[in-house]
Parts: structure tokens; C-alpha cells; sequence
């Protein structure tokens, strides 16, 4: 829940800028995020209290600019209003503060590990998640979790998030054609949840597997000089 000592006359986010104007400068940081969305989408489907946002803007004053991150998880808020959706996250509307945030560090550092990690901690965000492909000497995925106002790094790849019921972590997979590292979550066990290209690829080669089954049962009938279509 909000702290903040607002205004008593806010603004909706319908009359808030939707956007910085500001481009992203690496495509990574609308895969990744856009990776995490996609598996949540079908992970969970028939959910709808969450809402993963992608280079939205999250307003917690009226008359302050947006924190931007490059992906946000709230948890208990609707998952949209209406057909038009969100065109922000405006905090006291929504009265939630988001349990996630991602940032993918770019070319061009935006502050990750120092100003945007007290800007986290200050809003309340239990989970700050910062990576960058680019590390050779750290760990390219740190998991901060938020312990008394301050962020404490977490141990591990993945890292589970029981606030979350998932696990957060980074391999080497294909998403979108490009084979590298990518981030992806992880049930309790640390097994991998697949992507939806994935998923498709499994339920046709259990389609195809099924079918198999069915022309071996077939021709075994026939061996015994059974008619399979004249079975009931």
C-alpha cells in the first residue's frame, strides 16, 4: 500500500503520458520481459488478478515523472479494465505497489545497480531483478529482495519467489529464433517452465505419438484377423 503524502486531487492514468518518447536502445529489453509475459499468459490463463507490464510507466506522484522499468509483476490487481487496457500503472489507483520489477541492463547503463535500486527499495517493490549479458566477472542475473527497507542479494540460479509462486531464473534456450541466454521461470523443483513455442511443440509430438499407438494397435488387429472398424 501507498505511503506517499499525495495531493488530494489526482489524476487518472487516462489523463497521464502513456510514454517518455524515449526508445529502448537494446532489443533485449523487450525479449526478455516479453519472454517472461508470454510464458505467464498461458502459465496462468485462467488467472485474473495479475498484470505484467512491459516499458510501462509506473506513476507514484502526480507531479514527478515515471519510473520506466523494462517488465513489472503485480499481484491482486484486475488483470485490465476494459478493451483499451492500461496505458500506465498509476499507483493510487491501483493501490498495489508491484511485487517484480526487471531491468535489462543495455549498451547505454541507466543506472541499475545504484539510483534505480534505491528507487525500488523506496516504492516497496519486494523483488528487484537486474540483468546484463555483458558481466564477465559477476553473475550476469541478480535477484534483490527487499528485508527491512533494504535489498539483500539472493543466492542461486534459478531463485525461487514463494511471494510469487514461481522461481525466477537464466539458461541458454531459443526464443523468437535466436538461440542465447535467456531469463524464464521455474517451478518449486527448478524445472524450467516451457515457452509457448515449446508447448506446441510438445503437444504435436504427443499428437504424433498418439497417432503411431493408434496405427500399431491397428495393425496388430489386423494380424489377428480382427476388422478395426467393425469394432464398437
Amino acid at each position: 500500500m501507498l505511503e506517499y503524502n499525495l495531493p488530494r486531487y489526482l489524476p487518472s492514468a487516462e489523463e497521464l503520458p502513456d510514454s517518455d518518447e524515449t526508445p529502448v536502445d537494446n532489443e533485449l529489453q523487450e525479449l526478455i520481459p516479453g519472454l517472461l509475459k508470454a510464458i505467464l499468459l498461458i502459465l496462468w490463463s485462467e488467472r485474473m488478478d495479475w498484470l505484467f507490464g512491459i516499458d510501462m510507466g509506473i506513476y507514484y506522484h502526480p507531479d514527478k515523472p515515471p519510473i520506466v522499468p523494462d517488465g513489472f509483476l503485480s499481484l491482486g490487481v484486475e488483470r485490465f479494465y476494459d478493451e483499451e487496457l492500461r496505458p500506465s500503472y498509476v499507483l493510487w489507483d491501483e493501490n498495489v505497489v508491484p511485487i517484480f520489477v526487471l531491468e535489462v541492463v543495455s549498451q547505454n547503463y541507466r543506472k541499475e545497480y545504484t539510483t534505480k535500486l534505491d528507487e525500488y527499495a523506496a516504492l516497496g517493490v519486494l523483488y528487484y531483478v537486474i540483468y546484463s549479458s555483458r558481466r564477465r566477472r559477476k553473475p550476469h542475473l541478480e535477484i534483490h529482495k527487499l528485508v527491512n527497507g533494504k535489498y539483500e542479494l539472493q543466492e542461486g540460479n534459478p531463485v525461487w519467489l514463494p511471494e510469487i509462486g514461481l522461481g525466477i531464473g537464466c539458461e541458454r534456450g531459443n526464443y523468437s529464433g535466436v538461440t542465447r541466454e535467456w531469463m524464464y521461470w521455474y517451478d518449486e523443483q527448478g524445472q524450467r517452465y516451457l515457452t509457448p513455442a515449446e508447448q506446441i511443440k510438445q503437444e504435436v509430438q504427443r499428437a504424433q505419438q498418439a497417432e503411431q499407438r493408434v496405427q500399431q494397435l491397428t495393425e496388430q488387429l489386423r494380424a489377428l484377423g480382427i476388422d478395426p472398424d467393425n469394432l464398437g
